[in-house]
């Protein structure tokens, strides 16, 4: 019994830490997936993944079903660990690292 209690308790805790409430617009609780630990972006700040649009801006980040929004804040824990910018300082691109300063890094 022990042996197959563990795995179900494990499997729903891993859906409990999925579950986002969706704020003021929303009714109920989503499913919003986490970011990749590095989320590349072009020019414009969006990102798409797992059925959702991803909108980030100054430091912070946004989702929503539609590209056009309502845009809705997204949980700290669903961050990426980095962020790199397509096309902005050297080749690989110049990225920003969730609890990192810029100056720690020179």
């Amino acid at each position: 019994m022990k042996r197959i209690l563990l795995p179900v308790l494990f499997a729903a805790f891993l859906l409990v830490g999925c579950l986002v409430a969706p704020g003021r617009r929303g009714s109920g609780i989503v499913v919003v997936p986490a970011l990749p630990s590095i989320v590349v972006l072009e020019e414009e700040p969006y990102y798409y993944h797992g059925g959702y649009h991803y909108y980030y801006r100054n430091g912070g980040w946004s989702y929503s079903t539609s590209r056009n929004g309502p845009w809705v804040e997204l949980p700290r824990d669903r961050y990426p660990k980095e962020v790199r910018f397509k096309g902005r300082g050297d080749e690989r691109g110049e990225g920003e690292k969730r609890g990192h300063d810029k100056h720690d890094r020179d």
